[in-house]
């Protein structure tokens, strides 16, 4: 089909490193979201912008009078613009490619959708004031985009290099358990937030109706066995010879020992505001880790085509 971005492939076409680049880039802006929502929370600042999509009465920007909580708040938003852009950057890019490639233009435009969602998603958490379930919903849907920019990331690097092979049955079983059992970790710990002290602003806002402290120890036992799994497929891949799924796995083990670190100190400490920041980062990159495990059982395929001659 020819598209405006067919003619302009084949004029202006640019090079992997580019997409590389833009990939890269949208997967640090899915991690700075996370971040960004986790500093409104902390903060108390979720409702420092009382509506959406504008700010309160009609105006975009927060004006000087508003606070603290506001600037903080619609900052958040912004970032949400800059992310618009990068995502928009990476699917051009992709199609511009001189030989192009349809998997990760996909995935591109999953990450525009997940955007989409999560904006959506985020307006309705400010008009039914931070309803908690409506949060741990906001925070999934940017999951899903950082799981789109983190296999897109994974797949513009892999474009034009010798195909990967699969792991083993169990392996590609193990990793998938994994997976699954970090979506697990990952949604707990959504309601351990959601029971938890900080509501995200200084409003009486509801919480999750179960106890904390059971919360935490389910999630706990969670994270146990997510860690035992990972420390079972290292070592069935460091047996079975499968060099870069156990390298990609015990990457994952270092990274989840440090998040599970942080999780107990911030639980014995009180809850300290710059621990549960540290925390939401550390979930986003066991995140990405976990799919990069995934990524490498299944090993890859690099379908490419080159674009095909205008008729003059």
């Amino acid at each position: 089909m020819r598209t405006p971005f067919f003619w302009l492939a084949h004029r202006f076409p640019l090079e992997r490193r580019s997409l590389r680049i833009a990939s890269l880039a949208a997967l640090i802006a899915a991690i700075l979201i996370i971040l960004g929502g986790g500093v409104v929370r902390v903060t108390g600042s979720g409702l420092g912008c009382p509506d959406w999509p504008t700010c309160a009465g009609g105006s975009v920007a927060p004006s000087a009078q508003m606070g603290l909580h506001a600037i903080i708040e619609f900052v958040n938003r912004l970032l949400t613009v800059g992310l618009c852009v990068v995502v928009g950057w990476v699917i051009i890019t992709a199609r511009l490619q001189r030989r192009q490639a349809p998997e990760v233009t996909r995935w591109a435009w999953m990450q525009f959708w997940f955007v989409v969602l999560n904006a959506v998603i985020g307006g309705i958490t400010v008009w039914v004031d931070l309803n908690p379930y409506v949060v741990s919903g906001h925070f999934l849907a940017a999951t899903g985009l950082l799981t789109a920019a983190a296999i897109t990331w994974q797949k513009s690097q892999n474009l034009d290099k010798p195909q990967l092979p699969a792991g083993s049955r169990n392996s590609r079983v193990l990793a998938r358990w994994l997976l699954a059992m970090t979506a697990v970790l990952v949604i707990l710990g959504t309601v351990v937030t959601g029971t938890g002290p900080h509501a995200g602003d200084s409003a009486n806002v509801p919480r999750m109706p179960f106890s904390w402290i059971w919360v935490t120890l389910i999630h706990g036992a969670a994270a146990l066995a997510a860690f035992s799994l990972a420390v079972g497929l290292w070592c069935r891949a460091k047996r079975a010879g499968e060099k870069l799924l156990a390298d990609k796995t015990l990457l994952f083990i270092l990274v989840f020992l440090g998040q599970g670190a942080l999780g107990i100190i911030q639980s014995l400490t009180h809850l300290p505001e710059l621990m549960i920041v540290l925390h939401l980062v550390g979930s986003a990159l066991v995140w990405i880790g976990a799919v990069r495990v995934l990524l490498a059982a299944e090993g890859s395929h690099h379908p490419t085509t080159r674009i095909p001659a205008m008729a003059v």
